[in-house]
């Protein structure tokens, strides 16, 4: 299995006792989202070495701010790829780390999730939001990112304020991308709306502009993989005279990184997404804020502070639980720790199988035409 093992600065934590390790899934290298990978991995390693330098891991039920065990990520590259991460997640398990951390991609969150719960290996899931993550009920798998149902249902609202009630969507063949137009297509229908199914296996970006005009829909939202086809579709939209009015959206937030700027700019700026954010950082927020931005050379995205409160959690689990497995399982529902987002706390939503921060801030933004560096928050909603 390809992969890096990494251990941050240990600082005040002693080096003379075995590390307490903790396994880290995320996408890498292509197909898998690189910059999204990235960005998690940031947030998880700069958490480890906060950790470390205040002392490292003490013993169950305190911290020893003198005599900790020094905390070590031991990370694997997903690749997007469900197969690549349930092998990882068994590798991980074998080298008897304590727990899992980590991914993005919610189709290879999920076949971790469920060779995780069948190891009776701890899993801490950051950013996927499959409301499904797991087939079964389990105590074994937690989540910080909020159900997809939860936040999908929120855009549908804000393209329900703006005025939309014929929303296209261009999406490939997945679990994801259906779950979205199904939660689409449910929250739209009852309050007037329509969704307008348009396959992308089978159109060029050229043909989705001739449906979307034949279908009159003022809304396109691209349920797609970035940058292919998303960004030749955006270019091929912005460059029809016939669909200056159309509203372009992208719910999974491939707007929120640099690349997206990058590739497409100023065409890239007005879509709406969806990202975890509040409104406005607390003082630990800000500092993390602050020590991302350093460490990554541009902003943070969201999913960097999903990464660094992933690791907040499962070490002040490690701190106050111990390092068995089993008993970090049992552990969720005690979680009481403020993250870089607001405070975390689990419970288990109605129709969610696994343990749930419910529910982290959440807002549609998009990037502003004037400056497309710069973000504009349209609607914000109780976490």
């Amino acid at each position: 299995m390809a992969g890096t093992s990494t251990r941050a600065t240990p600082g005040a934590a002693r080096s003379d006792g075995a590390s307490v390790r903790i396994g880290a899934l995320v996408p890498l290298t292509p197909p898998g989202w690189v910059e999204a990978g990235r960005h998690l991995l940031a947030g998880l390693e700069l958490a480890v070495r906060e950790v470390n330098e205040a002392g490292g891991i003490g013993a169950a039920g305190g911290i020893d701010a003198t005599g900790g065990r020094p905390l070590e990520l031991v990370v694997r590259d997903t690749a997007a790829d469900p197969q690549r991460a349930a092998e990882a997640v068994e590798e991980l398990a074998g080298l008897g780390v304590a727990a899992l951390a980590g991914e993005y991609h919610s189709v290879v969150a999920r076949a971790a999730a469920a060779r995780a719960a069948t190891l009776g290996l701890p899993y801490l899931c950051s950013s996927a939001v499959l409301d499904a993550l797991t087939d079964e009920p389990t105590d074994l798998v937690a989540r910080l990112a909020p159900a997809q149902s939860h936040g999908w249902r929120f855009y549908a609202d804000f393209l329900l304020a703006a005025g939309h009630r014929r929303v296209a969507v261009a999406a490939q063949p997945s679990v994801y991308w259906e779950s979205g137009t199904r939660i689409l297509r449910d929250h739209l229908a009852p309050r007037g709306g329509t969704v307008v199914p348009l396959d992308m296996g089978g159109l060029t970006p050229t043909a989705v502009c001739d449906a979307l005009v034949e279908q009159r829909a003022t809304a396109l939202l691209l349920l797609v993989g970035h940058p292919d086809p998303a960004v030749p579709l955006v270019r091929a939209v912005r460059s029809d005279r016939r669909l200056a009015g159309i509203l372009i959206g992208a719910p999974a937030g491939q707007p929120e990184f640099a690349m997206w700027a990058a590739e497409l700019g100023d065409d890239g700026a007005a879509i709406p997404f969806l990202r975890y954010l509040p409104q406005r950082l607390g003082p630990l927020g800000a500092r993390v804020g602050t020590a991302l931005r350093e460490r990554l050379g541009e902003a943070p995205s969201f999913v960097a502070f999903e990464g660094y409160d992933t690791l907040t959690v499962l070490a002040d689990l490690l701190r106050t639980r111990g390092t068995d497995r089993a008993g970090l399982a049992t552990s969720w529902p005690h979680v009481d720790v403020e993250g870089t987002r607001g405070r975390i706390r689990f419970s288990r939503p109605p129709g969610i199988g696994v343990w749930q921060w419910a529910w982290p801030p959440v807002q549609v933004v998009d990037r502003d035409p004037a400056a497309p560096e710069r973000f504009r928050v349209l609607r914000t909603g109780p976490a």
